[in-house]
């Protein structure tokens, strides 16, 4: 069977972990982009098709909660994982209730995150496959069908 490539958006703003978590993340065979800040994450969902984020929760300036939000508002379909290396389980939590798929601390078994990731992606496509259906039957029912 073929492996279909998870398109991953890595959001933290320590460089040195993000590349290192990319290389073996391009080894499974997904493919990866990193972002450095909440807003480069903004800045690439624009250009980029992204199945899932790893969005790391503590960065300088636009937090991890912030650009979850803008990320739910401006492409609610785009799943989430949510990375946090300074033991705050609680704003995990919080980012769970604003649509997070999970979270996971730092450092994260990288089985883990694997197994996260490719619930992430399945959640993913069930939700476009529904609003796919949904508008289809729109379609129809506008077009005079039943």
């Amino acid at each position: 069977m073929v492996k279909i490539p998870i398109r991953i958006l890595l959001v933290d703003d320590e460089k040195d972990f993000s590349e290192m978590l990319s290389l073996r993340l391009n080894e499974l065979g997904e493919k990866v982009t990193c972002a450095y800040s909440g807003q480069e994450c903004l800045q690439a969902l624009e250009k980029t098709n992204i199945d899932v984020i790893i969005l790391d929760i503590k960065m300088p300036g636009m937090d991890g909660i912030e650009t979850l939000r803008e990320v739910k508002r401006r492409f609610p379909l785009v799943e989430v994982i949510m990375l946090t290396g300074h033991g705050s389980t609680e704003t995990a939590v919080e980012g769970m209730k604003l649509g997070a798929f999970d979270y996971l601390m730092k450092p994260a078994d990288f089985d883990d995150l694997s197994a996260k990731l490719e619930g992430a992606r399945k959640r993913k496509d069930e939700q476009e496959e529904r609003v796919r259906l949904a508008e289809s039957k729109l379609l129809v029912r506008k077009s005079g069908g039943t």
